[in-house]
């Protein structure tokens, strides 16, 4: 689905590019404009990489139409972005939250507030991370953890650990993490899960279980992974986590405390940061806007500005590009290949009621 969806945005925007750059005799209502500006609103993730590659953006759309563009950069959390487009404090002309799980969301609430048509239509990703389970890896060795069922089973039999993840009221990888253990607890595929599920006690006493262990939320899932190559195995033993937390901290780690830092692919599946590029149907987006975004969108799918991406620890999205197997590898605590079903997030509704149940669940004492 990802690798056709990525083909499909190349060709709906090429279509567009096709169109716009044919004018020849533009009517009053197309002239071709001296200055665009547009707001991208998106994810801290990946803000290195954007804020790299958006000025040789601006360049190129330049030269390539004679127009100058301003892409007016906003960075915030991905739960957080939906809150400022459904209270009309940001207008952007295209949003990015880091997982394509707070499209249905954003889409629900959108329209229970008594708009006919969803906001956030079509969508393209801009490059994926899958969410793992990082530890040390003499810990994860020795208790042979390979799932969020694993932990449970590890508590039950009065197995100690520390335990942490970002909090899935403030962080995308804490919602998808969040997300993943309710789908253990209920043995079910995140897209398959109801409301009904998540009333049963069971579920909340599954997640209550594991959280128990929690040593610190926070916003971040970058936190965790210096945290742990800072202090230590004594600091935490295992979190949930992007796979590029695990890329940046595993060989200083290594090199600190003689132990690595390893991300192991929960075996019932994960769900991926897909960082989504989303261009808005709102009426505050413009005609040149939405093709300015159009080009932004292709531009960042380019074969040369995808690479780019890996470097900061994202997997491209665009399929013409082959996995960087020296930065993905082992050495750095991850695998070239997931190695695991890729699920699907679940419905808008089922999330805001996985977000209640977490808040049950927690650890009240961190």
């Amino acid at each position: 689905m990802l690798i056709s969806g990525v083909i499909v945005g190349f060709l709906i925007f090429s279509g567009i590019s096709f169109i716009f750059t044919s004018l020849t005799q533009p009517s009053t209502a197309t002239v071709k404009p001296e200055y665009i500006e547009f707001e991208f609103l998106y994810t801290s993730e990946k803000q290195g990489w954007i804020e790299r590659v958006t000025p040789d953006f601006e360049k190129w759309f330049k030269d390539e139409f004679d127009i100058t563009v301003k892409v007016k950069l906003t960075v915030t959390g991905s739960h957080k972005t939906v809150n400022l487009i459904l209270l009309g404090s940001a207008k952007p002309t295209a949003w990015s939250p880091a997982s394509s799980l707070w499209i249905p969301y954003l889409n629900g609430k959108w329209t229970r507030e008594g708009h006919e048509e969803p906001i956030a239509k079509d969508w393209t990703a801009l490059a994926t991370s899958p969410v793992v389970i990082a530890g040390w890896s003499s810990f994860l060795s020795k208790y042979n953890v390979t799932s969020f069922r694993d932990l449970y089973e590890l508590s039950k039999k009065g197995v100690h650990f520390k335990y942490g993840h970002p909090d899935p009221l403030l962080s995308n990888g804490g919602a998808m993490v969040a997300v993943l253990e309710f789908a253990e607890a209920l043995n079910k595929r995140p897209e398959d899960i109801t409301v009904e599920d998540l009333k049963k006690p069971e579920a909340v006493e599954f997640v209550r279980t594991i959280e128990s262990h929690a040593v610190a939320y926070g916003e971040s899932t970058g936190f965790f992974g210096s945290w742990a190559a800072e202090n230590g195995p004594d600091a935490i033993d295992v979190f949930g986590v992007y796979e590029n937390v695990v890329i940046d901290n595993s060989l200083k780690a290594k090199k600190k405390w003689g132990d690595s830092i390893k991300a192991i692919y929960p075996q019932g599946g994960t769900l991926l940061s897909d960082h989504p590029y989303v261009i808005l149907d709102a009426e505050w987006v413009s005609m040149w806007q939405r093709f300015a975004a159009s080009q932004y969108l292709m531009y960042l799918l380019k074969p040369e500005v995808q690479r780019i991406a890996q470097e900061y620890g994202l997997r491209p999205a665009n399929p013409s590009v082959p996995l960087d197997e020296e930065l993905f590898s082992e050495e750095n605590g991850v695998q070239p290949r997931v190695d695991t079903p890729v699920l699907n997030p679940p419905s808008g509704e089922v999330l805001e009621a996985i977000f209640v149940d977490w808040v049950k669940a927690r650890n009240p004492g961190v």
